[in-house]
């Protein structure tokens, strides 16, 4: 049962390594941690980007490499969908002018929809939306 979404920039934290996060994220059984599909999409458009932006050879297979080492860790999750009554939960907090940005906005509403805790380090836009419950492991 998911019981954690790891928020975008927590995956990246777990993606580089961060000591702290690592031994947090292997304390907690594989099957209570997710990503949601907004991850998914900040994640590839960043090295989608960085593939097209390469020139030179060497720059650009290490953004393939990079890329498929970020696909096979998101195989690792199961990834949450943006159903439509987490669009719905996106339009009702927007509609609130909390502050946040759209994504993380989207990021929210898909977790509160599962109702799990986000694992973030973003407390400070996190906490402003009512109902989502939060951690850092960082």
């Amino acid at each position: 049962m998911i019981q954690f979404v790891l928020d975008t920039d927590t995956l990246s934290l777990f993606q580089r390594g961060h000591p702290i996060l690592v031994s947090r994220v292997l304390a907690v059984p594989s099957t209570t941690l997710a990503v949601t599909v907004i991850t998914v999409e900040e994640q590839l458009a960043g090295w989608f980007t960085l593939v097209r932006r390469a020139k030179e050879p060497p720059a650009l297979a290490r953004a393939y490499l990079r890329l498929g080492e970020a696909v096979g860790l998101l195989g690792q999750f199961p990834i949450l969908p943006y159903t439509e009554g987490a669009i719905h939960r996106f339009d009702e907090l927007r509609a609130a002018k909390l502050g946040v940005a759209a994504n993380d906005l989207r990021i929210a509403s898909i977790v509160l929809e599962h109702d799990t805790i986000l694992v973030t380090r973003n407390a400070s836009d996190f906490r402003r939306i009512p109902g989502l419950r939060i951690e850092s492991w960082a």
